[in-house]
């Protein structure tokens, strides 16, 4: 009882993939795992919430490896001139030790990204805006963009009360135990004055055949 499942992980090879695609033996396992969380830690620190990165994905050859960064300003990742994107890639080649290929994708509605929404509830949470307007503008901004339903809770001393609580706002469905459901998820924390507070987001945008 009371165990969660994450609904991108339930869903793999369904309707959602793997965000890093590549095979190891157990020798190079830890390794490739490592450089993986090392590209995105750097991509989130130079980056970040500037650029409005949604994923990152990352797939390996034994010559060539792919990053594909999903964005919603693709000027910011790219920089004057493309430097900022040649930057970017001398540095990834460097931890890799392998060439390395940088696809910008650019997204087109950012209300349908989980982690979007959930990094702009967590700014506005940072900025002490009440979390009850905060969550009830993002939920109805995500059913604006064409969502079928969307799910938000915050968790932690909200409004900096003494005392930590729950609370969530639904809109529309969001069917979490249908595996064909087509569910985006992403969990964010806001640094506040008071502590850290979790947001969580779930965006339900229809059923896959």
């Amino acid at each position: 009882m009371g165990h969660k499942v994450n609904p991108v992980s339930m869903r793999l090879q369904l309707n959602k993939d793997w965000s890093s695609k590549w095979f190891a033996d157990k020798r190079n396992y830890a390794k490739y795992l490592e450089q993986d969380l090392k590209v995105r830690r750097l991509i989130d620190q130079r980056l970040g919430s500037r650029a409005a990165i949604s994923r990152v994905e990352i797939g390996r050859t034994p010559n060539l490896v792919n990053v594909t960064i999903y964005t919603a300003k693709a000027g910011v990742v790219i920089g004057k001139g493309g430097t900022g994107a040649s930057e970017l890639r001398s540095i990834i080649e460097k931890i890799y030790s392998t060439p390395t290929r940088i696809n910008i994708e650019e997204i087109k509605k950012i209300d349908l990204q989980a982690k979007l929404v959930a990094e702009n509830i967590a700014h506005q949470l940072e900025r002490r805006m009440s979390f009850r307007r905060a969550i009830k503008s993002a939920s109805a901004a995500t059913m604006r963009a064409g969502a079928k339903g969307v799910r938000i809770e915050v968790s932690g001393r909200l409004n900096g009360v003494e005392m930590s609580r729950k609370e969530k706002e639904v809109a529309g469905s969001v069917p979490l135990h249908t595996i064909r459901a087509d569910i985006d998820f992403a969990k964010v924390n806001a640094k506040t004055v008071a502590g850290i507070i979790g947001v969580k987001v779930w965006i339900y945008k229809g059923e896959v055949s």
